[in-house]
């Protein structure tokens, strides 16, 4: 049995990748040693995202760089083994066994618990592994924290949604809620958590497969009355599921930040048939008027998709029309991207990609002018912010107040007189905005 290699490990796509990647980092570290200069590692792992076209491009970018730094290689490192998991291989290892023989195995969405069996068998073997699965419920594992005060809580995994444009539910599966009591465990362990986030592919839908009546709420009730958990933060809530008990716990909850994140990908309503979305205009309108009135202060994020098959100039200017009545606190937006095995890639009316970047470019523009106004609301109230590190160009400290989510959203940049501890909160008067940040002054 191999024992104390040291090993790099690369984490690729979103932070649902995350916490997989903590799960085999805790997994690993039971005989090994993780570092963090991939010049000095034995063993390079990369964990990757296959969502888009662009995820992948970078995921084999990253597998090249890589084995750069494997003997035999460029001569950059040490690296005596390559070792590629997640989506790229769960989706294509038919695909890249052959093409990439510089990898040594490959593992899939579900196999993280045995990435030290497939250490041992690379070491006893000179042959190369394929030991991807099916995907699988999953497993209470212990974890290795990577974020600093902050903590992901992946809830679900897979979709049965079948939106038109998504290879998720070819990846990951169909949809496949965690039990509460396994969620339960993992959060206690974690230790304490100034804000644990909750995330899945579609998080509103959490329960719907475990015929037990738990869902969204119940769910966050029982987080909520952790000690260990201080706050809780909802991302990928889909407008379709947002029930009104789910907006009643918004609104009276007190460890429930006041934030979500409801991805509409469009607005216009032939848009969302095509897209197979149950929304429309109307009806996401009256969804985020219906927040605002009864969360206050709520700050709604969304992403959107531009350049669909068969978006029309009407449509586009109902996406715009859309958001400058919504005025979101913030959006981000996406070319849509034509992936290879998904419905949308077979209906007519391709887009082309000049008039792609020009709708996003507009999207933007639109959206940077409504975030202008809602930052300029901000200016001259406080807000409690947790220091994230200090910025040594501008000598400021720097953070996220309840309307900021980790590497999604702005930052709020402050002043501090006195000693500032990285990890704790303090009040933040919001003296100017710029763009999509924020400074201001500790109080």
């Amino acid at each position: 049995m191999v024992q104390n290699k040291s090993i790099g490990v690369i984490s690729l796509g979103c932070d649902k990748n995350r916490v997989d990647t903590e799960k085999m980092i805790a997994r690993l570290k039971t005989k090994h040693t993780i570092t963090p200069d991939i010049e000095k590692a034995e063993i390079i792992i990369v964990n990757t995202c296959a969502f888009l076209e662009s995820s992948r491009k970078e995921a084999i970018e990253e597998i090249l760089s890589a084995y750069s730094y494997k003997k035999g290689g460029e001569g950059k490192g040490v690296a005596e083994k390559l070792i590629v998991t997640g989506c790229l291989p769960q989706r294509f290892i038919s695909e890249i066994f052959n093409e990439f023989t510089e990898v040594d195995a490959f593992l899939g969405i579900s196999d993280y618990d045995k990435i030290n069996e497939i250490i041992d068998a690379l070491y006893d073997s000179d042959k190369r592994l394929n030991a991807v699965g099916n995907p699988s419920n999953e497993r209470l594992l212990d974890r290795t924290l990577t974020t600093n005060g902050y903590a992901y809580l992946k809830i679900a995994d897979g979709c049965s949604n079948h939106c038109t444009y998504c290879l998720i539910p070819s990846i990951r599966g169909k949809y496949r809620s965690v039990p509460s009591e396994m969620l339960l465990k993992e959060t206690k362990a974690l230790g304490e958590v100034n804000e644990l986030i909750l995330v899945a592919q579609d998080t509103t839908a959490y329960g719907v497969d475990l015929n037990n009546g738990e869902n969204l709420v119940s769910l966050i009730r029982t987080l909520s009355a952790l000690d260990n958990v201080k706050s809780i933060r909802l991302l990928y809530c889909y407008p379709e599921n947002i029930t009104e008990e789910l907006i009643d716990e918004l609104a009276t909850n007190p460890k429930l930040i006041k934030y979500i994140d409801i991805p509409m990908q469009h607005a216009d309503d032939k848009i969302l048939k095509l897209m197979n979305r149950k929304g429309t205009f109307d009806k996401y309108l009256s969804l985020v008027e219906r927040l605002k009135e009864r969360v206050k202060g709520i700050a709604i994020r969304s992403t959107f998709i531009t350049g669909f098959p068969q978006e029309d100039e009407k449509a586009f200017n109902n996406l715009v029309n859309f958001l400058e009545r919504a005025k979101l606190f913030n959006a981000g937006f996406f070319k849509y991207s034509r992936e290879e095995g998904t419905a949308a890639a077979r209906l007519s009316g391709q887009i082309d990609g000049k008039t792609k970047t020009a709708r996003l470019k507009k999207l933007y523009a639109v959206q940077k002018k409504i975030v202008k106004q809602n930052y300029k609301d901000l200016v001259g109230k406080t807000f409690n912010v947790v220091c994230e590190g200090f910025d040594n160009d501008q000598l400021v400290y720097y953070g996220r107040a309840y309307f900021n989510a980790p590497d999604i959203d702005g930052t709020v940049y402050f002043f501090s007189a006195d000693e500032t501890v990285c990890g704790a909160t303090y009040p933040v008067k919001i003296i100017k905005a710029t763009g999509y940040d924020l400074y201001g002054e500790r109080q």
